[in-house]
């Protein structure tokens, strides 16, 4: 019973971190960033509302990262299937290295996003459509992120069977 509450509990923060981050990303995507263009327009109101959002997204981002990362090495030390880092020897590791590099790029645009991005020194449009281009692209991948998670699972299940 102590190994189903321990391990349930990881399980249940990595996918809280996992929500956070891409779900975060998906309704600034598909929700936010388009109501704010549309009730604001692409005055200084709308920058600044948005740049407020974007800082306190970041926040969850960042904490989103760490999370996955000691939750996800906690997971994987539990998982019989696990073979190692980056190993590609079996299905489930091919795909579990998948997602790593997956998730590396997403962490890279990220963080590209939130840093890179003010010191180009990109005005107006260039900035907003190099911005927007990124989250659409980092919110792919962590469709596919999902994806992955969701065969991992079916590995998972599979491995059990009789």
């Amino acid at each position: 019973m102590q190994n189903l509450i321990l391990i349930g509990s990881v399980k249940f923060l990595h996918d809280l971190f996992t929500v956070m981050w891409i779900g975060g990303m998906i309704v600034m995507a598909a929700v936010i960033l388009p109501s704010v263009k549309k009730q604001l327009g692409p005055g200084p109101e709308a920058k600044k509302l948005i740049a407020t959002m974007k800082s306190k997204l970041s926040i969850l981002t960042y904490v989103s990262m760490i999370g996955l990362l000691v939750t996800g090495l906690l997971l994987s030390n539990t998982s019989p299937l696990f073979t190692g880092f980056l190993d590609t020897s079996t299905q489930y590791s091919l795909l579990l290295t998948m997602k790593h590099i997956v998730i590396a790029v997403m962490v890279i645009i990220s963080l590209f996003r939130s840093l890179g991005i003010e010191r180009m020194n990109l005005e107006g449009p260039k900035e907003q459509k190099l911005g927007a281009v990124l989250l659409l692209l980092n919110v792919i991948l962590g469709i596919s992120i999902l994806l992955i998670s969701g065969l991992l699972g079916a590995e998972s299940i599979i491995a059990a069977l009789p």
